[in-house]
């Protein structure tokens, strides 16, 4: 329903022990040809991974994604659009939106056989661009979020808590409002416009048990995968309506899922225990705002302790782990570094986790810098570039490349050293926005040297 803030696990600041945090000037000096940026970088044509998992385990996370709120309650019936569908675009929507929602536009009607398009006149879905501000003035914890039968966000602030913005009220949708950031990162407005798009247009539920989704409150993925496709292919079906009882939808769900994906049917189900609500409380409470850092360590400590007690041995074990680690950096870098090597470890259990190891990877190569091991560092990210890359993480992608360039650099190897530094620019500018925001990030990253880091304490 909202995309949820984690400032501590995704925006990776301060991404390894010892480097300032987002709010440390940057250097001017870190810039290359003082100060001036290339051009953005962008994706080119999506590449999503066909899901890699039983027809009988999509159809239960089909149903448990359809027929419950993230809240835990249970909705009577089955919800959707009937009839093509248009969007538009409202607000004060940065350059990069139209774009960017025209490439997911495009992958709804390719991939999952939507019928959308958008429009300048009235519409089913409008997408509201206004400022981080206004939407924490709506709701404190979301970066942005999904609302029905509303047109506007003033018109969210009268309706509020009134039966028509309930979702567990509608049957068929036919007006709902996304609203999404105009002064972030390039990036952060693209992912919300594929997470609050794919809510509006189906589930409204987040399942931590999934790895390989964006229907999954740990924010890894940035972009709509391809079993978040099939599920959407799967709602607009022929064979279903708006309107339907979970058993309606459950006993004609098995032949649509043969249908749209044979490979499923021939692979043997493995069914992920759900995960408690301890769990879910644990980490939200862990990455989420509000609580003292004391808190956030005691709530991850939690989460690894309920995911051992389970016997998990999935992501959720791994992100407990990721979790403990980005929250202990600064006071204790070697526990740290023990749980990201724990996270590492579990995440490296499963194909479909290679995004999830490649952010545990900035945290490795981030300590064997800080040690001077341009070697380990290098060989730690190697794998990791083209792994952001087909999941069109910008951000990360940026991240990773800096922190090849810092390896480079520590070996010698300044010349093309600055050559990784500077194509890390380009897709830094799409992933952290504003030049400050590069500017710091640059910074940070080069701050791990250790000779940089006794040049800037001097």
């Amino acid at each position: 329903m909202r995309r949820a803030l984690l400032p501590i696990c995704l925006l990776l600041a301060a991404c390894a022990p010892g480097a300032p945090g987002t709010e440390s000037p940057a250097s001017r000096a870190a810039m290359p040809e003082a100060g001036v940026l290339p051009p953005m970088k962008g994706f080119a044509a999506p590449s999503p991974v066909p899901p890699q998992r039983a027809n009988a385990e999509i159809a239960r996370d089909f149903l448990d994604l359809s027929f419950r709120m993230e809240s835990g309650r249970a909705l009577e019936r089955f919800s959707r659009f009937e009839g093509p569908i248009t969007v538009r675009v409202t607000g004060r929507p940065p350059a990069t939106l139209r774009p960017d929602l025209d490439r997911v536009l495009h992958r709804l009607r390719d991939e999952a056989g939507i019928d959308i398009r958008r429009t300048q006149d009235p519409a089913n879905i409008t997408i509201e661009a206004v400022s981080r501000a206004e939407i924490r003035r709506s709701l404190p914890s979301a970066a942005c979020f999904v609302v029905p039968n509303v047109k506007s966000l003033a018109d969210y602030r009268g309706a509020r808590n009134n039966r028509r913005t309930d979702w567990t009220q509608i049957v068929r949708r036919e007006t709902i409002s996304i609203f999404v950031p105009n002064d972030a990162s390039p990036q952060e407005t693209r992912d919300c416009l594929h997470e609050e798009l794919a809510q509006a247009l189906g589930p409204l539920n987040d399942l931590y048990r999934l790895a390989d989704s964006v229907f999954n409150d740990d924010n890894v993925h940035a972009v709509l995968t391809g079993f978040d496709m099939l599920i959407l292919r799967a709602y607009y079906a022929p064979e279903l309506r708006a309107g339907m009882t979970r058993d309606q939808v459950a006993e004609r769900l098995p032949a649509i899922l043969a249908r749209l994906n044979p490979e499923g049917e021939r692979i043997a189900p493995r069914f992920a225990e759900a995960t408690p609500r301890s769990w879910i409380d644990a980490i939200q409470t862990a990455l989420g705002p509000g609580a003292r850092p004391a808190t956030r360590r005691a709530a991850a400590m939690e989460a690894v302790r309920l995911a051992q007690a389970r016997g998990w041995t999935d992501h959720r074990r791994a992100f407990s782990h990721f979790a403990l680690g980005r929250l202990t950096q600064a006071s204790d870098p070697d526990f740290a570094l023990s749980q990201f090597l724990l996270a590492d470890r579990f995440y490296g259990k499963s194909p479909a986790t290679a995004l999830h190891r490649a952010f545990v990877a900035t945290q490795l190569a981030s300590h064997a810098i800080a040690r001077g091991d341009s070697q380990a560092a290098l060989a730690l990210l190697a794998p990791h570039p083209g792994v952001a890359m087909r999941h069109e993480n910008a951000a990360l992608l940026a991240t990773l490349r800096m922190l090849q360039a810092e390896a480079l650099a520590l070996e010698g190897r300044l010349a093309e050293a600055r050559e990784v530094r500077l194509d890390s620019l380009g897709w830094a500018r799409y992933g952290y926005g504003a030049d400050w925001a590069v500017a710091t990030r640059l910074a940070e990253v080069r701050t791990l040297t250790p000779l940089n880091s006794a040049s800037e304490e001097r």
